[in-house]
């Protein structure tokens, strides 16, 4: 596995994984199209790793090493010494699929492509490279510099080698790969979009006050935090284009958004991002 890895896409994903990387010595390059949005990326990356130097989980000399190690670029062919290139932009399929038949024009034929993608099947993703046993879906889990675990999805066409480098990959960021066959979802989203829309059902029907089910969840399971909070902080947006996509290619009604769900996302309340979801932010 080579030292330099690519991420395309530079918003809170994006930069999260650029972060665990290079806090573990790989060198990255970020792609975005917007200069806009890759300065504003590089300021996000260095924000995090201002916040690790306060806490002293990294030293001045550290940091500065880090920054070093990154490349921006607005363009696709500075991705061609990475080992692997990871796109990790929103859940649009036909964005994804316009990125990686342009990475595949540039890429070494030895890397391995990987989409950050949360459910959108890798199989559909993989149509748009010359190589699909290259391709592979490494879906980290937000904020992905803090967060361990790592769903490795195999497509159909994925190679065995391309898995064993992948598995490799995400043990070398200190982080644990659990691997899964393709499916809407995979197994994350599965579990936790029913659990979340179920949660946001009985808010709807008055069952119990928001406050309560994540009470429940977080004193009665032992949760870190309850579905409510947790839906606010992935954002409402996010959760129903996972649910919409799953109930789309599944057609089970337990995957179908709550209306309570859908009204709040067509009034721009989309959770911690947009200063209120079910709750409101400071």
């Amino acid at each position: 596995m080579g030292q330099e890895i690519t991420v395309i896409g530079v918003g809170q994903m994006g930069t999260g994984i650029a972060q665990a990387a290079l806090q573990v010595g790989y060198s990255v390059v970020l792609i975005d199209k917007n200069i806009d949005f890759l300065n504003k990326g590089f300021a996000r990356l260095t924000t995090n790793l201002d916040k690790a130097l306060e806490k002293g989980k990294i030293t001045a000399q550290e940091k500065e090493a880090m920054l070093k190690r990154v490349k921006l670029s607005q363009t696709m062919d500075a991705i061609k010494d990475s080992s692997i290139i990871m796109e990790a932009v929103p859940e649009l399929i036909d964005l994804k699929l316009e990125i990686f038949k342009n990475a595949d024009k540039f890429c070494s034929k030895d890397s391995i492509l990987a989409t950050n993608t949360s459910s959108i099947l890798i199989n559909r993703l993989a149509t748009a490279v010359s190589d699909p046993s290259r391709f592979i879906g490494l879906h980290f889990f937000n904020p992905a510099n803090v967060m361990k675990l790592v769903e490795v999805v195999v497509g159909e066409k994925t190679s065995k080698k391309t898995v064993d480098e992948s598995l490799a990959f995400i043990t070398s960021m200190n982080k644990i790969p659990v691997k899964v066959n393709d499916a809407p979802g995979f197994i994350s989203n599965r579990i936790l979009m029913v659990f979340i829309n179920e949660s946001i059902t009985a808010l709807e029907k008055g069952i119990a006050e928001k406050e309560a089910i994540d009470s429940i969840a977080k004193l009665g399971f032992n949760h870190p935090m309850g579905p409510i909070e947790l839906a606010d902080f992935i954002g409402l947006d996010v959760c129903k284009d996972i649910m919409d996509f799953i109930y789309l290619e599944t057609k089970e009604e337990k995957f179908k958004p709550s209306p309570l769900l859908v009204k709040l996302v067509k009034e721009g309340k989309l959770g911690r991002k947009a200063g209120e979801g079910f709750y409101k932010y400071n």
